[in-house]
């Protein structure tokens, strides 16, 4: 439903901090404030972050939201814990961390049309000592995946 050129998902946003009016602007000058800051973006307002790896003992387990200006260093210093924790993990078995790398995703707002830190990733190679169950397990393996990548049109 059109209203003064506004839909109706924007009246909801008729006043903002300062009580300007917002009732009676065209749906690209609201996003323009919205943008800028001007007007509540409600969908920045209310994201939120979650881990989903199975590491208990790192920040987000439960949902909690992220002022939009501090999500990047927010959520690379939770990625942080994870490479930590891969250090951790590889020094307790003996074990050498080969690589780290962390990567921000971003992603655009549909309702405001700012670019925000969306998650993160961290991907981690450890290396352990080998071992004669590794070598033994290794054998055991070898007639059931041996052929599996043969090409038989050579």
């Amino acid at each position: 439903m059109m209203i003064n050129g506004v839909n109706d998902i924007n009246r909801s946003l008729s006043v903002n901090g300062t009580g300007a009016d917002t009732q009676n602007i065209s749906p690209a000058r609201l996003k323009a404030m919205k943008r800028s800051g001007q007007v509540e973006c409600e969908t920045c307002a209310s994201r939120e972050y979650k881990d989903g790896s199975d590491e208990a003992n790192v920040s987000f387990k439960s949902a909690a939201h992220i002022d939009p200006s501090s999500a990047a260093s927010k959520v690379m210093a939770h990625e942080q814990e994870h490479v930590s924790n891969a250090n951790r993990k590889a020094a307790s078995k003996d074990g050498e961390v080969l690589s780290a790398s962390v990567t921000l995703k971003t992603a655009v707002c549909p309702e405001c049309g700012r670019a925000y830190v969306s998650g993160g990733v961290t991907n981690t190679a450890i290396k352990y000592p080998s071992t004669s169950y590794g070598q033994n397990q290794k054998s055991a393996d070898y007639p059931e995946l041996a052929g599996r990548n043969v090409d038989y049109a050579g």
